[in-house]
């Protein structure tokens, strides 16, 4: 019942041990061993994500907590956040300079080989848009 609880109720499902243990007088203890998921968050049936904090459980409310929460689990990254900045904001100069010093490469003549250069760099979304790395290390204006 515990197993079938811990498969249907949970995405991804999870695998659960469990032992008896005799504690004397004709009783036994059920011990439940959850081993560390790695499809972290997890989800109950309803699609709802829960936070264990102490003895206590609560709901992810939250846009910021659910964020931290793929974060932790190497889901998500903030840098990668996409922005409404496209290409065009790129300072083009500090880029140039930085693909000089850092890799000995010349600025992509084209824009389809620029666009190709920043995603491959993860510093852009395949939509052509620059993420807050993107943003931050190499826009004109980052404000």
């Amino acid at each position: 019942m515990i197993s079938n609880a811990a498969s249907q109720n949970v995405r991804s499902p999870l695998t659960v041990q469990s032992a008896n243990v005799a504690v004397g007088k004709g009783r036994v203890v059920i011990v439940l061993i959850v081993p560390k998921g790695l499809d972290k968050p997890y989800f109950d049936r309803n699609g709802v994500i829960w936070l264990k904090s102490g003895a206590d459980k609560r709901r992810v409310n939250s846009k910021e907590e659910l964020r931290r929460l793929f974060q932790f689990s190497d889901q998500f990254h903030a840098d990668q956040l996409p922005t409404r900045a496209g290409i065009d904001k790129l300072d083009k100069m500090r880029f140039r300079d930085f693909l000089r010093d850092a890799y000995n490469l010349d600025y992509p003549k084209s824009q389809p080989e620029l666009s190709r250069l920043l995603q491959n760099m993860s510093l852009a979304t395949d939509e052509g848009m620059l993420n807050l790395a993107g943003v931050l290390l190499f826009a004109e204006r980052p404000e």
